[in-house]
């Protein structure tokens, strides 16, 4: 990602894929949200492959608020490369994402951006989640697992709604599933981490997209390989030179 203008305050980055029913009611609370909070921004949606009609309902959001930026891919390539792909359009100094299946509250925007430049990543943690037992008992044993082996302090792994200071976006290297990691990726580069929390709500249209193999299995794999980095990574403090 190379460093670009850096023109607003806020960028809201939100990847979705097969979310038709839910981009009108997100927008309807975002906008009134972030108008709130005085600042310019942006609100970059990036369709990873969607077979539905959520572009077709983006392209009506954009007509209508003219803030809506649009990334659209050929076909579904995953949360992280959407990710990146609407990173390297942000203009917002901040960057603040989220889901798009209106599990996020758009409310807790003003909560996450608050910290920043004195941290370099606020993440959320979710309180009173709406999830199954299920899911929350899987999220309970990978949460402990995940602190076992990196060593990164993050108390709900599973929460992608995240305030980054961009400038602090330039330095990390990412792969497919590693969005994930970013505390501990941002960590490992000497950046500063921050906790938040978070309301959680149900969801009411569209289906979730992870199961037991993208949410336990695969990214058990990603952990280890996070987990070799942080255990080859260079450290060194310079005292002196002449």
């Amino acid at each position: 990602m190379q460093p670009q203008d850096l023109t607003l305050d806020l960028t809201v980055l939100i990847p979705v894929c097969n979310e038709e029913e839910n981009i009108r009611p997100l927008l309807d609370e975002l906008v009134p949200v972030l108008d709130s909070l005085g600042k310019t921004y942006e609100i970059i949606f990036v369709d990873d492959g969607s077979t539905d009609s959520t572009f077709a309902r983006l392209t009506e959001a954009q007509a209508r608020w003219p803030a809506v930026r649009l990334v659209r891919f050929d076909r579904n390539y995953g949360k992280t490369a959407a990710l990146v792909a609407g990173w390297e359009e942000a203009r917002g100094k901040i960057i603040v994402i989220m889901d798009g299946d209106l599990q996020n509250d758009p409310h807790d925007i003003a909560k996450l951006i608050e910290p920043i430049p004195d941290y370099d990543l606020v993440c959320g943690y979710r309180v009173r989640r709406h999830d199954s037992w299920f899911r929350r008992a899987q999220s309970r044993i990978a949460n402990r697992v995940r602190n076992w082996v990196i060593q990164d302090g993050i108390r709900d792994s599973g929460c992608a709604f995240q305030a980054i200071r961009h400038e602090a976006l330039h330095r990390p290297k990412f792969y497919a599933g590693l969005h994930r990691f970013l505390p501990a990726i941002f960590l490992l580069e000497g950046f500063k981490v921050m906790q938040v929390p978070v309301n959680h709500r149900p969801r009411l249209h569209g289906r979730g997209k992870y199961g037991l193999w993208n949410r336990m299995i695969r990214a058990f794999d990603d952990m280890m390989a996070v987990r070799w980095f942080r255990t080859r990574a260079i450290r060194y403090r310079v005292a002196e030179k002449r």
